[in-house]
């Protein structure tokens, strides 16, 4: 097996390999290729291509531009394999982005470094309107898809190895979710009760549902004798067209149980919506829409989030997303001691740990009922040595106020296994 190199130019060098003999003509197979770089990176790639020869996974080189792979992923794998949201979103950063930037280079050509200079010049100037460098987590976002469609190729056997594996894209800042407090929530139902959206923002915050599942909902898939609902469609708008869409995956198609407040204002909000149904003479049926305008059509998603930018304002509370009222459902819940797995199952996440970073309000809490709960398996009289949980608390965490503190005990008795 054989392979040289020969500089070009300053900077360029040009590889050439033995690839043995076509199994099909037998005619020998030479493989040519540029890298731009120094001696050292193209000493790497001859490297690279000769073990692939040996162990057999050579692929000939095809003239497909990344643009164009890309292109073929969107509309191969993409379209039949992820929710409508996702389709979008990936088109743009395509489209906007990674092909401008990296459309050009040869799939089989492209290098680590291709892309960390690309993430460079993005986190700089990347901005479509020139005014400036995009955001560390539109960076990240563009990494994972190149990420998947490049893994997608070496699936399909253009590509010997996946270069976004080699490349570390810039890490965002992490930042807290913002939420409501406890004490914000009945002054933002009262303010919201004012507008035609109470029903939908009561139930938004008492089960953490998504605004697009929310829109979907319908009342065959809601059961008010067992104050349950099931999550099986949401509504989705693209280009001004409303649609519904099956949820994004298996986790979001789920089940939720209705707090009895929330089973009694729906039972009347039906009750409502079947009186003016007689009215217009068209009788409520089972498939309409729970939240929908006075001629039963979808509400626009857009005039909820303004309504709720709104009601924040009226009521003097900090902007939050609509969104945000879904952190607020998962930060109750887990403020008050609910298992983590049954909060990530209500909100219809993969996994808890995608639940729990989410979360800022609350962490101090959770790390103070962790501490308490190996102090307390130390022990068999269920206490801090001599002294009791609220002043065990105290004594780690400084000043705690007494209802937080019957909040955390109760938290302990609830995960601390019980001893025989």
């Amino acid at each position: 097996m054989e392979g040289s190199i020969r500089q070009r130019s300053k900077g360029s060098w040009e590889i050439t390999i033995d690839a043995g003999r076509d199994p099909a003509t037998g005619k020998r197979q030479r493989h040519f290729e540029s890298v731009k770089g120094t001696k050292r990176d193209a000493q790497q790639r001859l490297h690279e291509l000769l073990l692939s020869v040996e162990q057999g996974v050579y692929i000939k080189p095809t003239r497909i531009s990344l643009g164009e792979w890309l292109g073929d992923w969107l509309n191969s794998y993409v379209a039949t394999n992820c929710s409508l949201a996702t389709i979008r979103s990936y088109e743009t950063e395509v489209r906007c982005h990674l092909i401008p930037a990296l459309g050009a280079i040869p799939l089989t050509h492209l290098q680590p470094q291709h892309l960390q200079s690309y993430y460079a010049h993005a986190l700089s100037q990347g901005r479509v309107d020139g005014k400036g460098g995009l955001s560390a987590r539109t960076v990240q976002y563009d990494d994972h898809i190149l990420s998947n469609a490049l893994s997608h190729a070496v699936k399909m056997g253009l590509l010997v190895r996946n270069v976004a594996d080699a490349v570390d894209p810039p890490r965002p800042e992490k930042k807290n979710m913002a939420t409501l407090l406890p004490e914000d929530v009945p002054r933002f139902l009262e303010t919201a009760h004012e507008t035609p959206y109470y029903e939908l923002f009561y139930t938004a915050l008492y089960t953490g549902m998504r605004l697009g599942e929310l829109l979907g909902l319908r009342w065959c898939d809601v059961d008010l004798d067992m104050a349950s609902l099931s999550v099986v469609q949401a509504l989705y708008k693209h280009s001004g067209v409303c649609k519904m869409v099956r949820p994004k995956s298996s986790h979001s198609r789920r089940q939720i149980a209705l707090s009895p407040s929330l089973a009694l204002l729906l039972r009347q909000h039906r009750g409502e919506q079947q009186a003016r149904g007689i009215l217009l003479g068209k009788p409520l049926a089972d498939t309409d829409l729970v939240f929908c305008r006075t001629n039963g059509k979808p509400i626009e998603p857009a005039v909820v989030s303004h309504t709720h930018a709104t009601v924040l304002k009226k009521a003097g509370l900090p902007h939050i997303r609509f969104h945000d009222l879904r952190h607020t459902h998962a930060t109750l819940m887990l403020k008050q001691g609910v298992h983590p797995k049954i909060v990530s199952e209500r909100l219809g996440h993969s996994s808890v740990a995608i639940t729990v970073p989410k979360i800022g309000e609350g962490e101090e809490e959770r790390q103070l009922v962790a501490m308490a709960i190996i102090l307390l398996m130390l022990n068999t009289n269920g206490s801090f040595g001599d002294i009791t949980i609220g002043e065990g608390l105290e004594e780690m965490a400084g000043v705690i106020d007494q209802e937080r503190i019957r909040n955390l005990e109760n938290q302990i008795k609830l995960l601390t296994p019980k001893k025989p």
